[in-house]
């Protein structure tokens, strides 16, 4: 394990015992309910992460879904949640465990935040209408979380000298534009049906700023 790598595993240890003691964890042992949205959005994820492509080391793709999963569950359930699937992908091998810091904060934790950033913006500063939620919250942040993760990860690819540039950009970087539809309308559909069918199971959706009186 590089010091990079170390330090990042750190980052990343720190951030999830900050997120545990600000969450009501006790709420996880107690209630139904949330043991079944946090461990099946972890399972979800993990089936969603197996199925990857990519020719290099660490060089993979696959669909994230990591902004359906912040809207569903607030962000610290979620980076709680999708750091298990992380955690089952490196236990199957999936990811070595060297790169359990790095994947856990450029892969996981950025996209999440970033999700959750653009929703923040969308709800003060945008006007509050469903079409919106969907479209900004849901389509656009899983395009940008995406982008940002394999940004992030093809950056540290190259400057830690792992792979060359042409490398990360003519296998990895170049199949952005591929992905980012199918990412924001996989995160836009699995909102809008959650928002029709069981709005109460939505943390970051109200009736009462959406729909009522519009």
């Amino acid at each position: 394990m590089s010091t990079i790598q170390a330090i990042a595993l750190l980052g990343y240890l720190a951030l999830l015992v900050y997120t545990v003691k600000n969450v009501n964890i006790s709420r996880l042992f107690s209630e139904r309910r949330l043991q079944h949205f946090v461990f099946g959005a972890a399972a979800s994820l993990f089936m969603l992460w197996f199925f990857r492509t990519g020719i290099y080391e660490g060089l993979t793709v696959h669909f994230l879904w990591l902004t359906a999963c912040v809207l569903l569950l607030g962000l610290r359930w979620a980076i709680l949640s999708s750091s298990l699937a992380l955690l089952g992908l490196t236990i199957a091998g999936l990811e070595p465990w060297s790169m359990l810091g790095v994947n856990g904060l450029l892969g996981v934790v950025a996209p999440l935040a970033l999700s959750y950033a653009i929703y923040s913006l969308s709800f003060h500063r945008l006007p509050k209408h469903f079409f919106i939620y969907i479209f900004v919250c849901g389509f656009f942040a899983g395009l940008a979380s995406l982008t940002l993760k394999m940004g992030l990860l093809g950056g540290y690819y190259t400057l830690t000298g792992i792979h060359d540039w042409d490398i990360v950009q003519d296998n990895y970087l170049i199949l952005i534009p591929l992905l980012l539809f199918p990412e924001g309308l996989l995160n836009g559909m699995t909102m809008t049906l959650l928002i029709i069918y069981k709005p109460h199971w939505v943390y970051t959706f109200h009736d009462k700023f959406y729909i009522d009186g519009k």
